[in-house]
């Protein structure tokens, strides 16, 4: 795979899914086929692999270089391959990072460690993303959890960050209060080395988008990746309209995708690609099971209404 090595995280970036086998081993045929159909999408800026959306939290050191492998194979020549940094160590992240790098990715995607729901200073989290960036050069981008979570990093602490780890280039902002969010878009973006703000608040998408987001990282975007692509360029363009009819279908999907239990986000997504028929199976590894049939019809309904499947073949699909 062939780096992109002038990337800076921008723009539209989804978050692909990992098939499995029944066996749970990962379905690499169809894992192929799903970064071929997402990779397609025009208007993209790159894609992101080893994170939430692949099941990251289930998958081996050897699977995550084998899902980096076969993501370079399959879109690395013509889209940048964000990796991500899923360690609750960092000698752990740093590890990662060297083979992220060698792998050739284009920037890392680094989760907060577990360990920070305990408690977390600044010192603690300048070490954890320079261990990382001395392990690697590659732009780095901060996933910023929701503060009540204890993992979100509090202002002070990023903005140490942003100073004194020159690679970070933007944040995954999953920050879920508005007043919060347009502030971090405001200064971030406004610093005399911005930093992009990506927004992954899917369930309210356009809202997010309209407060002035240089991106979005998003796993719905292994299912929808057109329509975000597309409300993306509306809202660049300011044409208000198109982006509200856009959101219109959007909608049904996020209604669905991100109920409760949010854990079962990629779940649901899953379900909707083999309602599509773009999966032959939605099989996830434990401690997530399969879905209610009723959840599954509930899937379907939406993307009836969002205009993705037509009617007919839903009933078939039941």
């Amino acid at each position: 795979m062939s780096r992109h090595p002038d990337f800076v995280p921008h723009g539209v970036i989804p978050a692909v899914l990992l098939p499995f086998h029944n066996d749970l081993s990962i379905d690499e045929s169809s894992f192929r086929a799903h970064l071929r159909d997402v990779g397609s999408v025009q208007g993209l800026s790159a894609i992101t692999i080893n994170a939430h959306s692949t099941e990251v939290a289930s998958c081996t050191a050897d699977e995550q270089r084998r899902v980096m492998e076969i993501a370079g194979e399959e879109v690395g020549g013509t889209l940048p391959v964000i990796h991500g940094v899923w360690a609750d160590g960092s000698l752990e992240a740093a590890r990662i990072a060297r083979q992220a790098q060698s792998g050739g990715a284009s920037a890392l995607l680094v989760f907060p460690p577990a360990p920070f729901t305990l408690g977390q200073s600044a010192e603690m989290a300048l070490a954890h993303f320079r261990a990382i960036a001395d392990a690697s050069d590659l732009p780095i981008i901060v996933f910023q959890y929701p503060l009540a979570s204890g993992q979100g990093y509090p202002a002070a602490t990023l903005e140490r960050l942003f100073d004194e780890v020159p690679t970070i280039r933007a944040i995954k902002d999953w920050t879920p209060l508005v007043p919060q969010h347009e502030s971090q878009i405001r200064k971030l973006q406004g610093r005399a080395r911005p930093i992009n703000v990506l927004t992954t608040n899917s369930a309210w998408l356009l809202s997010s988008l309209v407060l002035g987001c240089n991106g979005l990282l998003s796993g719905s975007g292994s299912v929808i990746a057109d329509l975000q692509a597309r409300l993306y360029r509306a809202v660049k363009a300011n044409d208000l309209a198109e982006a509200r009819r856009l959101n219109e279908r959007i909608y049904p999907t996020a209604r669905v995708f991100y109920a409760d239990p949010f854990i079962d986000m990629h779940n649901r997504m899953k379900e909707a690609l083999v309602l599509l028929g773009k999966l032959p199976r939605a099989v996830v590894r434990p401690p997530l099971v399969k879905l209610s049939d009723a959840e599954i019809a509930g899937i379907r309904d939406a993307l009836i209404e969002a205009g993705l499947l037509s009617a007919a073949r839903g009933r078939d699909a039941a």
